[in-house]
């Protein structure tokens, strides 16, 4: 643990509760107001809404989680059964409650976060990674949108916690806190599973240090036990997979076995792209924003595990530096494998594609970044080796880089109302199709076909707010229909609405508004009626509705 001289350090050292209290405040503030309108609203929301409704209110238990971008592959039912409580409160009819229930697991991470690093490094690597952690641009955007990825910042944290505090306490009952934390991860996204031989590391490490045989059969029960957690977390896909014909294990076959490279960059190139990525999202955001101060920031990570691997047990007493060496190493190796397995498992993130959210793949990291970062520059602060003037020197040194991050940060924050609108933009827009479809005489418990163009893009992101107000729709996505959707009969849908997104028009070779529906519409199977409106629900994405077809 690193240690500060001087009394006023003294002082905060004994009681630095207030810190505490600050980065959860300023968590908070930067993540809490305009909620409602400040997060994405898109297909992969508009799923995950319908799944939380269906559960809620009509008892239909979810056994896969949302859809992953490796084929027909799932993320796991547990993302659903974690935020059912929030959705329960208004029968799954308020995104705005799930929404929160995200946003105060970002808040949680944070204090989660701030105590790994101060028990690693002392209160005011604690304080630095807190505040790094809650002015984040990165963190503040994963806390304030429905998605999968968005609760790995606290069940990682929570998974890291667990495993550095039964190393330091030599306790094995926290293994288990850091199985929990693990299983959750691994749930929220199928690339967690990184995260499993990071904290499986330290396990296996905890048992060779351990001289006492017994102590060892201990560890090791507490390690199996840690293990079955995991395992129970993947009985609803296990269900799943004795109950299609093993749907999952046949779709990731499938993805395996095809071409998953084809396009992508090569391999060195890609592991210094998706290594730039890892470490620089959490501490400046997309690398596309500012190359330059991306590189500089993974510099800074690269040189804080590199000096304190070397001189973190110099002139200190051997336990606490022993601890923060072995934290350095740990989160330090954890950083580079994560990079490995990335390069490998995720070629896609070789390339980022604007309009479409990002860097979520190695949300697991991010509390590892924001640990070194607090660790290293409160070692600046505290180093000798500065000289005479090193009280001077060091800690003017960290308050200009934090200066820095924190300004580049407050600077670049999500804007109040996301550019899509967010949620009131769509349910606006249900409001406004509904009000159509009114006029043409379609009455709401008649079928209404809902298409989007492409094909490939599901329809969920209005599919929800029009279900949400009683309209009966069958809406299409590429896994099949959506979570409360109806069919339509023999004779056809009542109406068809067209959502056609500008983002995917070179896919399609034809512009929305106009000769993309009419290209989609002349191939189509099913007449349909006169155009009854158009208008852009949000930027980039028309909704075209068509009444009853006349014959």
């Amino acid at each position: 643990m690193i240690r500060l001289r001087g009394e006023r350090w003294a002082r905060w050292a004994r009681d630095d509760r207030w810190t505490f209290v600050a980065v959860l405040a300023v968590a908070a503030l930067l993540r809490l107001p305009e909620l409602a309108t400040r997060g994405t609203w898109d297909a992969d929301q508009g799923h995950d809404m319908l799944v939380l409704r269906s559960f809620v209110r009509d008892g239909v238990v979810p056994l896969l989680g949302p859809p992953t971008s490796l084929g027909d592959v799932h993320h796991g039912a547990l993302y659903y059964y974690l935020l059912s409580p929030a959705a329960a409160l208004t029968g799954g009819d308020s995104p705005l409650a799930v929404v929160l229930e995200i946003a105060l697991a970002g808040i949680a991470a944070v204090g989660v976060t701030w105590w790994l690093a101060r028990s690693i490094g002392g209160p005011l690597a604690g304080a630095i990674a807190g505040l790094a952690m809650a002015v984040s641009i990165a963190a503040i955007d994963e806390s304030t949108f429905i998605w999968n990825p968005n609760l790995i910042a606290l069940s990682s944290s929570i998974a890291l916690a667990g495993a550095w505090r039964a190393w330091t306490s030599r306790r094995p009952g926290w293994w288990l806190v850091a199985a929990v934390g693990t299983a959750v991860t691994m749930q929220c996204h199928v690339l967690g599973v990184a995260l499993l031989p990071v904290v499986g590391g330290l396990l296996f490490a905890d048992v060779r240090r351990r001289a006492d045989p017994a102590e060892r059969r201990t560890l090791l029960r507490a390690g199996v036990a840690g293990g079955v957690i995991i395992l129970l977390a993947f009985v609803p896909l296990a269900i799943n997979e004795l109950t299609t014909g093993f749907s999952e294990t046949r779709a990731a076959l499938d993805y395996l076995g095809g071409d998953r490279e084809a396009g992508v960059v090569s391999a060195p190139i890609r592991f210094a792209l998706v290594g730039l990525r890892v470490v620089s999202w959490p501490l400046i955001g997309l690398i596309t924003d500012g190359f330059a101060v991306a590189v500089l920031a993974t510099a800074l990570v690269a040189a804080v595990v590199a000096w304190r691997w070397r001189v973190a047990a110099r002139g200190r007493p051997l336990g606490a530096a022993a601890d923060e060496r072995t934290a350095v190493r740990w989160l330090g190796l954890a950083l580079l494998c994560t990079t490995l397995f990335l390069t490998v498992a995720a070629p896609s993130l070789a390339a980022v594609v604007r309009g479409l959210p990002n860097d979520h793949y190695h949300a697991f990291a991010d509390p590892m970044v924001f640990v070194l970062v607090g660790v290293g520059l409160a070692g600046v602060a505290a180093a000798r080796a500065w000289g005479r003037r090193g009280a001077t020197i060091g800690p003017s040194a960290v308050v200009v880089v934090l200066v820095a991050l924190v300004g580049w940060n407050l600077s670049h924050l999500p804007p109040s109302v996301h550019p899509d609108g967010g949620f009131p933009a769509a349910s606006a827009a249900a409001d406004r199709v509904a009000g159509a479809l009114r006029a043409g005489g379609i009455r709401p418990d008649e079928v209404v076909d809902l298409r989007s163009l492409p094909a490939f893009k599901s329809t969920e992101a209005y599919a929800y707010p029009l279900i949400r107000l009683g309209q009966a729709v069958e809406a299409a996505t590429p896994q099949g229909l959506a979570p409360g959707s109806w069919v339509a009969s023999v004779a056809g849908p009542a109406a068809t609405v067209l959502i056609c997104d500008r983002l995917f028009e070179p896919a399609g070779g034809r512009v929305c508004g106009g000769p993309a529906e009419a290209a989609a519409l002349s191939s189509a199977p099913r007449s349909v009626g006169p155009l009854l409106d158009r208008f852009e629900a949000a930027p980039g994405r028309i909704l075209s509705v068509y009444g009853r077809p006349t014959s």
